[in-house]
């Protein structure tokens, strides 16, 4: 592992130690003495809380305490935050953010909410002592269904309603006059389900509290350890964001799931404080669809303005977001951040877009891969499929038609976003061509002849990444020559070491066993952003090119002092500084080591930099998707035969890793365009609680992945990078279920609501057929 390839590509480096045992995952590290958590939770989506008798429990052999919302607001600690980006409600009027307390203090409003954690010698005591927990509830009805939730009592007395937000973007005046002068409207209703995260490793923390100078420190899988240092020293404690340590391990899963700041997180913290030791909680997996916040959750009324030659003339959106019970700390993001996605690749001169957030007795939703994107591509894209049945257009031929052309760039559209640059018809061309457009018709035969359906869905996926922010990066020599690259970046499986490390070899001639990539602890890096929105790639190696800018520059003066000339005459080339215009040279590791000898350069000791970026402008990765699938109307069952992605990503500094991201991302957007659905019964009992129920994508449901990109770089960032991390996702849950569509309506089948199991596709085909026979 971590050899150069005949490629030039670097294989992993993070592989080894993770393949044979040696990763530093949550439940791989114990603190001394340390006690373990165990939440109890509600039964009921929405009750009052009448009373809690922890007195049986406290009793239990091994419980060093119990603690409930009582005990956490007594002691002056604070609600979980919302930080997510400012919102306003109907008029204008400002937000207001309900308490979401760790443990529910008066009253639980969904199913799963914390109302005692028990803190015990070992997890099962503390599991065994919950249980002999007494609560006195008294059952309310509960709404999960958002439609009748805006019709229904108010959740929050004090907001009288139960509209969370209300969000608008772009220009309604212009939007309705082009739809006035309109040829031809299509509108149609989508439905976007809600989904899990899933992680491989449950969700867990280890909270430690040290008296001696009244110091926190919480190892969680968080993408962001600073801005959680700031929630919970500033927002949460009350105490300086000094006395507060983040360590952010390696992790096993996160996809925005982890990003948060979660309720047993702060009550294992409590309860750290309160027993003078360490306690861990580790989420057992039944709880995981309990206790991790949702995502996704739209209904979307959308409408499309053409003129007689098949050109948008607007775009029209109304769109319905479950909140949940509460604002998650990143909560009103995936409504309201990424709607410029729903301009996607074409020229249309207006739109506007109202977004009402929605209470429900639900638990909270939260970023999940794309935060938004994959749900504005899935709208807009269904929307084109739609546009181009109803005005009978051939699908790829509309999008060709109203697609930016390059000459066009920079390109302001409708809805916030600005595309610096981009080949949008290349991608489309490449990807027809690749899933062989042309031998679909006799592929479909074929399939009919077997007694199959057989459908070709295509969709467009552009997003915003590497949004606007600071981002940090040290490197650091020791005395042997060996850099640690402190980056303020965290990793989630992406390979951000490999990364960083074929970065610095390539620009620094190092040795890759000669570099250590350090990422996700608050104590190590002073500052630092995290990971998401596909930036670590853009901004991540932007900084650290900062830094490394900075180490040759102190090397060269290092050099000069060495060589006895002038600074101005030094180069650096190929991990070496020579004297221009001679044979006169010292290497890197020559320059080091005399770094650290005041003999040799009184200035020392050490070689070492800080960098920090600020990117001022967002990059735009964009792809075509091309999806086929065969449906057995027996079983409703749908097979995707081949898969097909065209994407431009600026720079593409790894493409193992690139094609890595895009497959992952692509599974788990056709796995929720097929399979993956969180369901709640009437009274708010999720009924996908277990993976019985919830149906999760295996190797088998899918095909070879064939990925393709042609890079235009983008001007954003030094390297011209425009991130990988959603893309996959972004155009795949479009793609499958347009594919879906496609097949369905050689029937004069509409497509179900996603996602598109073989119940609902196999109903809709019996119901199709009924009719016809009537």
């Amino acid at each position: 592992m971590g050899e150069y390839g005949a490629s030039g590509t670097v294989t992993r480096f993070e592989d080894q130690r993770l393949l044979t045992g040696c990763g530093d995952f949550l439940e791989d590290g114990n603190a001394h003495g340390q006690l373990h958590g165990y939440m109890l939770r509600s039964p009921h989506a929405h009750a009052e809380i009448r009373l809690i008798d922890t007195s049986a429990a406290r009793d239990f052999p091994g419980v060093a305490a119990v603690v409930t919302g009582r005990d956490y607001v007594a002691a002056g600690w604070r609600p979980i935050p919302h930080i997510g980006p400012p919102v306003k409600r109907r008029g204008g009027a400002d937000p207001i953010v309900p308490d979401f307390w760790p443990i529910a203090v008066d009253r639980v409003r969904t199913v799963g909410e914390g109302v005692a954690f028990v803190v015990a010698e070992t997890a099962v005591q503390a599991r065994d002592a919950a249980e002999a927990i007494e609560v006195d509830y008294t059952p309310l009805s509960a709404c999960t269904d958002m439609t009748s939730a805006l019709l229904d009592g108010a959740l929050w007395s004090e907001i009288g309603d139960n509209e969370a937000l209300v969000h608008e973007i772009g220009d309604q005046e212009a939007t309705d006059t082009a739809f006035s002068r309109a040829d031809r409207v299509v509108e149609r209703r989508f439905r976007l389900n809600r989904v899990l995260g899933n992680a491989m490793e449950t969700r867990g923390c280890t909270a430690i509290y040290d008296r001696r100078d009244d110091r926190y420190t919480l190892r969680a899988p968080v993408q962001h350890p600073w801005v959680a240092r700031k929630v919970i020293a500033d927002r949460v404690i009350g105490v300086d964001e000094a006395l507060v340590r983040v360590i952010a391990p390696d992790v096993g899963g996160s996809f925005g799931v982890k990003a948060n700041v979660y309720p047993e997180y702060l009550a294992a913290l409590f309860a750290a404080r309160a027993t003078a030791r360490p306690v861990k909680w580790m989420s057992e997996r039944g709880e995981a669809f309990l206790g991790d916040f949702h995502a996704r959750d739209n209904i979307a009324h959308a409408a499309f303005a053409l003129d007689v030659d098949g050109r948008f003339l607007g775009f029209r959106l109304r769109n319905f977001v479950n909140i949940g019970a509460y604002f998650s700390p990143l909560g009103a993001g995936p409504a309201v951040n990424n709607l410029g996605t729903l301009s996607s690749v074409y020229a249309t001169p207006a739109a506007h877009v109202e977004v009402i957030g929605v209470f429900t007795n639900c638990h909270p939703s939260a970023p999940y891969r794309g935060a938004g994107r994959p749900e504005a591509a899935y709208i807009v894209e269904r929307l084109v499929d739609e546009a181009a049945r109803d005005i009978g257009v051939d699908p790829v031929e509309l999008r060709r038609r109203n697609a930016i052309p390059p000459a066009a760039m920079p390109y302001k559209t409708s809805l916030t976003f600005t595309y610096d640059s981009g080949d949008f018809e290349r991608n489309i061309d490449d990807a027809v061509r690749m899933v062989d457009r042309d031998g679909f018709p006799s592929r479909r035969a074929a399939s009919e002849a077997a007694g199959r359906l057989r459908g070709l869905g295509f969709a467009y996926a552009i997003e915003r990444a590497a949004p606007p922010g600071l981002e940090t990066a040290e490197i650091r020599f020791d005395p042997g020559g060996t850099a640690t690259v402190l980056s303020g970046t965290t990793q989630q499986g992406q390979g951000h070491t490999t990364m960083y490390t074929r970065l610095l070899c390539g620009w620094l001639a190092l040795d890759p066993s000669k570099v250590r990539v350090v990422e996700g602890d608050t104590d190590r890096l002073a500052f630092g952003t995290g990971a998401g929105g596909s930036r670590s790639s853009a901004m991540g190696t932007a900084a650290l090119q900062m830094a490394k800018n900075k180490i040759v520059e102190k090397g060269a003066e290092i050099a000069a002092h060495l060589l006895e000339a002038a600074i101005d005459d030094i180069a650096f080339e190929s991990g070496a500084f020579s004297v221009a215009g001679t044979d006169r040279m010292v290497t890197l590791g020559d320059v080091v080591k005399a770094a650290f000898d005041p003999a040799s350069f009184p200035d020392g000791p050490g070689l070492s930099s800080h960098a920090v970026y600020k990117g001022t402008v967002a990059s735009y990765p964009n792809g075509c998707h091309a999806c086929e699938v065969e449906i057995d109307p027996e079983t409703g069952a749908a097979t995707i035969v081949s898969y097909v992605v065209v994407d431009d990503f600026g720079t593409v500094l790894d493409p193992p890793l690139v094609e890595g991201q895009v497959h992952g991302g692509v599974a788990q957007g056709a796995g929720q365009a097929l399979l993956e659905n969180a369901a709640y019964d009437d009274e708010g009992q999720l009924l996908t609680a277990s993976f019985m129920d919830y149906a999760m994508p295996r190797a088998e449901d899918f095909c070879d992945f064939q990925v393709k990109t042609n890079a235009v770089p983008t001007s954003a960032n030094p390297l011209g990078v425009k991130g990988v991390g959603e893309a996959g996702t972004v155009g795949a849950l479009p793609a499958a279920m347009n594919a879906v569509a496609d097949a369905l309506a050689s029937m004069g089948i509409d497509a179900p609501d996603m996602p598109a199991t073989p119940l609902r596709v196999w109903t809709a085909i019996r119901e199709a057929r009924g009719a016809k026979e009537a």
